[in-house]
């Protein structure tokens, strides 16, 4: 006999990806940023961790929300601060979403929208993408139209596209929330779209950003949603309590006030990004353009797996990442490979050059 919910019984639940706890390894995995975050951060941490921590923290989080709103030119009222964007997700969730209610999003995309699916007992269908990670938008309209929530991770993930206003307009559920996760907008040509929260359909649009990448902030975890107030309100009655703690609230608002540091890593890992996509196809991989933070490469050969494990033999962690009944219903495999740090490019690159 189980104890657990069905819907929680019959999921296998989201598997993150591999996290060694000893040093040696290059990890090109995870899609961290490779950069420390700014020294403004560490100087708030240890200010933070000398100050109050017998109290609770700022329970919405006052001052990350007016450095986000100034950032973006936008009042306070409308940003919400969470614990990584993944819980921005789930507040989503939970807000707007009853069980059968259906959820929809792009496929290959983000998995977890389907495991915050499950444990929430919504219904969730793909909306498969073109071969060229375009969108099918006569395929997708009908599950749009039906759907309480529709997931856009933009740029996306794995293939590091980034999808036009016009596009995006056209996915809007009538009677539903459009979330725009822009968790690697910083590295996009066009850093946010933040523009289409004063469109006509701007109060069904909820944005979530992460600090984990452009921030290098992946350890510390912390995240917000921006949405009209209206949106903002009814999402706060479904948070914990307190769901950022004090060490966090300060680390975040000194990274978000420091933005030429942010920017100045941003802007190495762009041009990193270029030389390993330009290696890589010397090498006989396809590189799809990558707006974000990482390339979804695949080798002529189709041996994916067999690179993967061998460039783990090698202490060399990329991700390789499967999905089923994707693009003309045929599995879709490769290798997403985070940018590093020039040397880490060069490690892999080295390695690769051997195995192949």
């Amino acid at each position: 006999m189980s104890l657990f919910r069905p819907d929680v019984e019959r999921i296998a639940g989201y598997v993150p990806g591999e996290q060694p706890q000893v040093d040696g390894w290059t990890k090109l995995n995870t899609n961290e940023n490779p950069y420390p975050p700014s020294p403004r951060v560490v100087s708030a941490i240890r200010q933070a961790a000398e100050g109050r921590l017998n109290v609770y923290p700022d329970p919405v989080g006052t001052g990350v929300r007016k450095a986000v709103a100034e950032l973006f030119g936008l009042d306070p009222d409308w940003v919400l601060p969470t614990n990584g964007s993944d819980e921005a997700l789930t507040i989503l969730l939970r807000s707007f979403v009853d069980p059968r209610e259906l959820i929809s999003y792009p496929y290959p995309s983000y998995i977890l929208y389907e495991t915050l699916a499950d444990l929430q007992g919504a219904r969730h269908e793909r909306m498969l993408l073109n071969p060229d990670w375009t969108w099918n938008l006569d395929a997708a309209r009908p599950l749009v139209e039906q759907s309480k929530l529709v997931f856009v991770p933009n740029p996306n993930s794995p293939s590091g596209t980034r999808w036009s206003d016009e596009t995006l307009l056209k996915l809007i559920p009538p009677r539903g929330v459009f979330v725009l996760d822009e968790a690697y907008g910083d590295f996009a040509d066009e850093p946010h779209q933040m523009q289409l929260l004063h469109t006509d359909a701007g109060r069904q649009i909820v944005v979530t950003r992460s600090l984990s990448k452009s921030y290098s902030l992946a350890g510390l975890r912390f995240g917000f949603s921006i949405a009209h107030p209206d949106l903002i309100a009814g999402m706060r009655k479904v948070k914990d309590s307190y769901n950022c703690d004090m060490i966090s609230l300060a680390a975040a608002e000194a990274a978000i006030r420091d933005q030429e540091w942010m920017r100045a890593n941003r802007d190495r890992i762009v041009a990193t990004r270029q030389r390993l996509a330009t290696a890589l196809a010397d090498l006989g991989f396809d590189v799809e353009p990558s707006q974000a933070n990482f390339v979804w490469t695949t080798h002529s050969s189709g041996e994916h797996r067999d690179i993967y494990t061998r460039l783990k033999e090698r202490k060399i962690l990329v991700r390789l990442m499967t999905f089923p009944e994707a693009i003309g219903g045929k599995t879709v495999e490769g290798l997403r490979i985070t940018v590093g740090t020039d040397d880490q490019i060069d490690r892999l690159l080295e390695v690769l050059g051997e195995i192949l």
